[in-house]
Order: structure tokens, then sequence, then C-alpha cells
């Protein structure tokens, strides 16, 4: 029964569509970080005295500056697909188990 259950639920039209919606937008977020990441180490590789400069007077350097803003872009991009995932993908799984039930 659980096995007849599970193929039904593969099958449905709007489980397709939660798994499409949100592998897309995973993916495309997961992209943007490759992006944002490699961006960071192209620039450590290839412009070392734009990484070098110092901000202001004191001992930090744009490079500091750009890692952590590789590391804000992480927690932000997180924090973006965490909210998609308790509005949109949670309305989706909501109407999927109405449908099912």
């Amino acid at each position: 029964m659980a096995e007849a259950e599970h193929a039904q639920i593969l099958r449905n039209p709007k489980f397709q569509e939660l798994v499409r919606r949100r592998s897309s937008f995973a993916w495309t977020l997961a992209a943007v970080m490759l992006v944002i990441y490699l961006g960071f180490i192209l620039a450590v590789a290839f412009a070392r005295n734009l990484m070098a400069m110092k901000v202001g007077s004191g001992v930090t350097s744009i490079g500091i500056l750009l890692g952590l803003a590789v590391i804000l872009a992480a927690f932000l991009l997180t924090g973006i697909y965490v909210w998609r995932a308790n509005t949109r993908f949670d309305d989706l799984t909501r109407d999927l188990r109405k449908e099912i039930a």
C-alpha cells in the first residue's frame, strides 16, 4: 500500500512542480554563490595590488573586506532560500498534502 501511495505522489503534477521549482531556485542560488566565490578567488590571483590596497589609515585591506562580503553573501543567499522555502515552497507542499489526503 505504501508503495502505491509513494508512486501516486511522485506522479502528482503538484509534487513535480514543487521539485522543479525548488531545484531550479537552489541551483540558481548555488550558481550565484559560485560566481561570487570565483570572482573573489580570481581577484586574489590576478588583482593583487587592488586586494592589497589599504582602507583608511588602518591595516584593513580591500581583500579583507571582499572576503567578508563573500561570507555575508553566503548568509544572505541562505536567508533568501529559507524565506522562499517558508513561503512559496511551503504553500505548494500544503496544497499537495490537501490533494493527497
